[in-house]
């Protein structure tokens, strides 16, 4: 037996984890029901449990894994949370189909957008934002847009630089694929009413899908962009969003504040895109000034 090191309370408690000295460097010491859902994510990872697969049972996996129903309950919450798995009630819990997953490359994004506005509209017509976003086609989206008149609150007064009260364009987006009920994204989106209100088609939500997005109906206003901005944080989805988005419990949002600046410095518009965490990546690349030689 190895001599025990100075310090009893650590021996104590490792002896009460079932630890050995010799042992603690190869032994895992995550929790065991979190070695139980990695064992399962590699199983769904690799096909060996295929789409729509329906899962062991609690007493199935307690009697295999040697674990407590308690444990093994955790280790399926877990699967749901990493958006792997589905419970249905009274059937029991199945391996999700992969989800459509969102790669939206924002300091590119913009870019992006704002040189499809000076193209024709056959050009504009041929792909939009999330098709960039996705690698799917028009023909595989479905759109939703809702327009209604708001008066600014605090938040959005100050977030657009105009007084409360001042009345907005609220638009509410999402897209889904055709494949999948649940939207991509969500997206909410302020603009000074009196602004857009110049150009009649921008209050008429059957005009969505626009070809060329928002910095195409902002052309059309005589407006540039000069930056956008954005703040990314990350929060529980609310009810309503967990209900559209088709979020498992213990899974957060993703969002976005997206802030547009014309080139005289005034704000034009303040979004919102709102996306499930559990299948969207944002991704950043910054180029960086070399030193002086």
């Amino acid at each position: 037996m190895p001599e025990r090191p100075a310090g009893g309370t650590t021996w104590q408690t490792l002896e009460r984890l079932g630890g050995t000295v010799t042992g603690v460097h190869g032994r895992d010491w995550r929790p065991r029901y979190l070695q139980l859902a990695e064992e399962l994510r590699a199983k769904i990872m690799s096909g060996e449990l295929a789409p729509g697969t329906l899962m062991p049972s609690e007493t199935e996996l307690a009697d295999t894994s040697g674990l407590s129903r308690t444990s093994v309950r955790n280790a399926i919450r877990q699967l749901r949370e990493w958006g792997l798995v589905r419970a249905e009630q009274g059937r029991g819990t199945y391996v999700r189909a992969p989800r459509q997953r969102v790669r939206r490359r924002n300091t590119e994004r913009y870019q992006w957008e704002k040189d499809r506005v000076l193209l024709d509209e056959a050009e504009r017509l041929k792909t939009g934002a999330i098709e960039h976003d996705t690698g799917l086609t028009v023909d595989d989206l479905k759109f939703h847009a809702e327009y209604t008149r708001v008066d600014a609150d605090e938040e959005m007064a100050a977030a657009l630089q105009v007084e409360p009260g001042t009345p907005l364009l609220r638009r509410v987006y999402w897209t889904s694929s055709r494949h999948e009920n649940p939207p991509l994204t969500l997206s909410y989106s302020y603009l000074p009413y009196d602004l857009v209100a110049a150009n009649p088609d921008l209050l008429d939500e059957s005009k969505e899908p626009w070809p060329g997005g928002t910095q195409h109906q902002l052309h059309t206003l005589g407006i540039e962009l000069d930056r956008i901005d954005d703040v990314v944080r990350a929060r529980p989805p609310s009810p309503d969003e967990a209900e559209l988005l088709d979020i498992d419990p213990g899974v957060s949002v993703l969002t976005v504040r997206k802030t547009s600046v014309d080139t005289t410095g005034r704000v034009v518009e303040v979004a919102d895109a709102v996306m499930p965490g559990d299948r969207t990546e944002l991704v950043y690349s910054h180029k960086l000034q070399r030193w002086k030689t």
